[in-house]
């Protein structure tokens, strides 16, 4: 029985597996665009051929106009030379040109006009073709992005986003600390330096203040 169970799971695998495949949006976009260029080659082999068949029915209108219009000079000239049996075989070969003329180009326009519409309708094919590859690309474009944000939240790094923010604060706040203390110890500097300063300036007031005092001496001595 595991035997057969093992077959069935791998056989069962194996078909979802192609299924899988079928649906995976690139290999049914790509089907699609290669369908559509099937049918557009055949279309222009089907619009070449008929192209072909126009020309040739064309080239058949020509020829037999030049039967008739060959078959009216000879009638003509067999009645100047009073031939008249040759004139009538002339004239009735004549008329039978003509309704086959009259045919021929009712069959011209017949193949003109099926020309006209598989021309339509290769052009139309053409366009949804193209319309189709914009597509396209849109959707693998779209389906790139998506797929990279399935594979972003599936890693690691991903579910672990707000553990590693939360890791950087603390490290910001470190150097913050940081940067605090060693702003403090600045100025503690700065104010032990400006306290000396003071001090210093307190002793030269002393020493200007007799200078001082000696000048204003020496001027009353003078006056």
């Amino acid at each position: 029985m595991g035997i057969f169970k093992r077959i069935k799971d791998i056989t069962t695998a194996e078909i979802n597996g192609l299924l899988d495949q079928i649906e995976d949006p690139i290999t049914m976009l790509n089907h699609y665009v290669r369908e559509m260029e099937a049918g557009i080659a055949k279309g222009q082999q089907a619009l070449s051929n008929q192209i072909f068949l126009e020309k040739k029915q064309l080239a058949l209108i020509l020829n037999t106009e030049k039967m008739i219009a060959k078959r009216t000079r000879q009638a003509k000239l067999a009645v100047d030379q009073e031939e008249e049996a040759i004139a009538k075989l002339a004239l009735q070969e004549k008329l039978s040109l003509e309704k086959k003329v009259t045919l021929y180009k009712e069959q011209y326009e017949t193949i003109k006009n099926q020309t006209g519409a598989l021309c339509e309708k290769l052009n139309q094919l053409k366009k949804t073709y193209n319309e189709l590859q914009h597509k396209r690309l849109l959707l693998l474009s779209r389906l790139n992005v998506a797929q990279s944000m399935k594979q972003m939240h599936n890693t690691s790094v991903f579910l672990r986003t707000e553990t590693i923010t939360k890791g950087v604060a603390r490290a910001e706040e470190r150097i913050l600390m940081t940067e605090a203390e060693v702003e403090a110890n600045s100025r503690l500097l700065q104010d032990s330096q400006i306290i000396s300063s003071y001090m210093r300036d307190a002793a030269l007031e002393e020493e200007v203040q007799k200078e001082l005092e000696k000048l204003k001496k020496t001027r009353k001595e003078t006056a």
